[in-house]
């Protein structure tokens, strides 16, 4: 089963394709679209669905993990961060992909251990889980094997739904 993770953002979205066998994974190729940070919105929100639409049609992936948006103190940014979900959204529907969504502290819980976990920290997981030489970079190509990985944990049952993660 290959399964392709999404760390979405409207600067950078991360990617994460990987190939699971039973209770193993491997890494098939990872990284960013980059649409750069000058551009106009609807010009960057392009280069993310091509990206993503070109990743989709090398690797075939059977499924799509994203992460969901999350709230903040910075509700323009959110709904920057909503868009570029969106465009990643519609790559997977005009590809027919299923997709599931997981909240951020979910991923972080499935991978570290805990909902409260650094970006360092998943991604020296994420490189151990993988049995990779070196961290997967950049961090956002990282975190988006992540939400690959947590989703092969969900559906193969290594780890339980988690409903709700409750803030300390």
């Amino acid at each position: 089963m290959v399964i392709l993770g999404i760390d979405p953002g409207s600067v950078i979205t991360g990617y994460g394709v990987i190939e699971a066998r039973g209770r193993h994974c491997r890494l098939l190729d990872c990284g960013v679209v980059r649409p750069g940070s000058r551009k106009a919105l609807a010009d960057r929100l392009k280069v993310i669905y091509d990206g993503l639409c070109e990743v989709i049609d090398r690797h075939r992936p059977e499924m799509l993990a994203i992460e969901t948006a999350f709230g903040g103190r910075f509700p323009r940014a959110a709904l920057v961060l909503g868009h570029a979900r969106g465009v990643a959204l519609l790559s997977a529907a005009n590809r027919d992909l299923q997709v599931w969504e997981y909240a951020p502290r979910e991923v972080k819980m499935a991978i570290v251990g805990t909902g409260g976990a650094s970006k360092q920290q998943v991604q020296g997981m994420v490189r151990a889980t993988l049995n990779l030489d070196r961290d997967p970079m950049p961090e956002d190509a990282s975190d988006a094997v992540a939400v690959a990985l947590c989703h092969h944990y969900r559906i193969s049952g290594r780890i339980k739904a988690v409903d709700r993660i409750r803030r300390r």
